[in-house]
């Protein structure tokens, strides 16, 4: 373990906002990368554009991953398309918050974790270290078990073997960091176009109705009426903002070496932005289409209880008439688990670095992450069964949603001060956008965890002789 004895000739110089923070200099984010993607100064709008395009699609990862799933699926399946408009404003939501990062990392040469760590006090610090961690964790435990599940629908792996062989990944994410960042992005762009593709092929053979899809955007006041819609509403939102993306984000952006002054940075703000909008719209698309896919499949079929993987697999074929379908729907699952896992070992190592400077080398800070996912995942599965694997899937999420608030916070409060932002800080309509955001999130996930939390307290009253009717 290495506290962080990086070199610093390649900083940027300490911008006119830097005498707000602790330090006016800063060891980079992610320094075997930093700045290693070279922007040529005068070339045209699109090469400008093919140079900074990839840490956006980096981000959309986590906007798509076996997370999302159980929850699009459910939706789809009970309510037909009326949730499409929860997915895209959560979509807006997340592509406000990735811009603010950017706008973190480009104009102060900070990443989020990093910021945190020269503004709040060294037990804040370290508290909000804990928690991203387990927060990081929680996700790779839902990487684990999708990747698990998809190589048990693919290869009749049991879903414990599956689990261990996950650890395999480890290797694979070296490697392609190994061969350079833009290696990786194009490796992620890869998987990307691969869920896409196959779920765009089953939308193709499900035929879905699609004035019925086009009015789904629009929202409707039965969202908030129904309680079982709006339930599955705050689980998609709660489901879609990874708070681990947030810290991601404000550090891939400074891999771009690009001048550094007011004009540069503008200038990689701006195509940064578009690189990160293009890909969450794609991360569009693919909830959307699981959705979709699940309502032209299950709703309208009466299979309105679909709300695992292997149902939404076993049940795939037949409602489309193809028996590849499902082979397709698995593929999707791998890719997605796959992408996930390049991303969360990126997310892991800038938060233990910004926050607490600490840095271990890859291969072992890898490790951990995925063993501190694979031990409960196994331990779980082996003792209570595989169909408890799910229920996994929403315990990740929950956890997920106990960070995020952590993470839009800070962001918030940066972005919006002048002192540490110059000229770059938010205006004000970003700033009562962000933070009508940022409230309706937390609230969100706290109902979310509220409404998962229940039925556990209530079964701990009935086995401790209460009546159920004392719980609220």
């Amino acid at each position: 373990m290495n506290p962080g004895n990086h070199p610093t000739e390649d900083l940027p110089p300490p911008t006119a906002s830097s005498g707000n923070w602790r330090r006016h200099r800063e060891t980079p984010s992610l320094p075997e990368s930093h700045r290693s993607v070279h922007v040529p100064a005068t070339a045209s709008f699109w090469r400008k554009l093919l140079a900074f395009s990839g840490p956006g699609f980096l981000v959309a990862v986590g906007y798509m991953d076996p997370g999302n799933w159980a929850t699009d699926l459910a939706g789809g399946a009970q309510f037909g398309y009326a949730l499409l408009s929860v997915i895209m404003v959560s979509n807006l939501m997340a592509i406000l918050l990735q811009h603010l990062c950017v706008k973190l990392g480009i104009a102060t040469g900070r990443d989020l974790a990093q910021a945190c760590r020269d503004h709040y006090s060294k037990p804040l610090v370290w508290f909000l270290w804990i928690i991203c961690e387990i927060a990081i964790a929680a996700c790779d435990l839902a990487e684990v078990v999708g990747s698990a599940i998809a190589l048990q629908l693919l290869f009749r792996i049991p879903l414990v073997w599956g689990c261990l062989i996950t650890v395999l990944d480890v290797l694979a994410v070296l490697y392609l960091q190994s061969r350079g960042f833009r290696r990786l992005e194009a490796i992620v762009v890869v998987l990307i176009t691969t869920i896409g593709t196959c779920f765009g092929f089953e939308l193709l053979l499900a035929r879905p109705n699609l004035g019925e899809v086009v009015a789904g955007f629009v929202p409707t006041a039965e969202i908030v009426r129904n309680p079982g819609m709006l339930y599955l509403a705050i689980g998609i939102i709660g489901a879609t903002v990874m708070p681990h993306n947030l810290y991601l984000h404000s550090s891939i952006v400074q891999t771009r070496k690009y001048e550094q002054n007011t004009v540069g940075k503008r200038e990689a703000i701006k195509f940064a932005t578009i690189d990160s909008t293009v890909a969450l719209t794609f991360a569009l698309f693919i909830n959307g289409a699981i959705l979709v896919l699940s309502a032209a499949a299950f709703h309208w079929s009466g299979h309105h209880d679909v709300a695992e993987i292997q149902d939404a697999y076993r049940l795939l074929p037949g409602a489309l008439g193809a028996t590849g379908a499902s082979v397709l729907f698995a593929l999707a699952l791998l890719a997605s688990g796959q992408n996930s896992t390049l991303t969360g070992t990126l997310a892991g190592q800038i938060v233990m670095e910004g926050f607490v400077n600490i840095r271990l080398r890859p291969w072992l800070r890898r490790l951990i992450t995925r063993g501190l996912a694979i031990i409960p995942a196994v331990v779980v599965i082996g003792i209570f069964g595989e169909e408890k694997a799910t229920e996994l899937l929403v315990i990740s999420q929950v956890i997920l949603s106990m960070q995020l608030g952590f993470a839009v916070w800070p962001l918030m409060r940066f972005t919006g001060e002048k002192a540490k932002m110059g000229e770059f800080v938010n205006p004000a309509w970003v700033k009562l956008l962000g933070w009508t955001i940022t409230i309706v999130i937390i609230a969100l996930n706290l109902k979310l965890l509220y409404d998962t939390l229940k039925p556990v307290a209530a079964a701990a009253a009935l086995a401790g002789g209460f009546e159920l009717s004392t719980i609220p």
